[in-house]
């Protein structure tokens, strides 16, 4: 069996981005139910060295973006540094979501062996193939900021189970 990159880079980044911007409808809602600010949300983390809430969010973004264009061989999506609220995060999303669909499948799939070089934003740059940058590190960090972000909510008392992080299997 053979699983395309465009299989294993949009065709998982796209729903789990759905799943992040329900996550943060949630979010909302809660804010509005027990009278918070969602400032505070947005602005709550699991240690004070981490991320908060909207750096996560960004970061899972950023991550299936900036891999997606370097597969395709794009440049990629840019938000502006203004501090985004729920209604912005979720814009982001949408945007993200419509970006990577966007991209040329026969373009991803073929960019398996293919350099690309990941920049960080200190602007240090690491090289893979394709492949290894995708499976090696912009999915795992993608996962790795949607897990926190869901982590983040569920500590700050949002009603949320495994099942609004997961979606049904396909």
């Amino acid at each position: 069996m053979t699983i395309s990159l465009h299989e294993a880079s949009v065709g998982v980044f796209v729903p789990y981005l759905g799943n992040l911007s329900g996550l943060l409808d949630k979010a909302s809602a809660h804010a509005e139910t027990w009278n918070i600010d969602p400032a505070v949300l947005l602005n709550m983390r699991l240690s004070p060295t981490m991320y908060n809430l909207k750096q996560q969010v960004g970061e899972a973004s950023r991550h299936a973006i900036v891999a997606s264009a370097l597969l395709a061989g794009r440049a990629p999506l840019t938000f502006s540094d203004a501090e985004p609220d729920i209604a912005e995060l979720k814009t982001r999303i949408s945007a993200a979501v419509e970006f990577v669909q966007a991209l040329p499948r026969a373009e991803i799939d073929a960019a398996a062996d293919k350099e690309v070089a990941f920049t960080f934003k200190n602007g240090n740059q690491r090289k893979f193939t394709g492949k290894s940058l995708l499976l090696t590190f912009s999915v795992p960090q993608f996962f790795f900021h949607a897990t926190t972000a869901y982590d983040i909510l569920r500590h700050a008392g949002v009603d949320l189970a495994k099942k609004d992080f997961l979606e049904a299997p396909r």
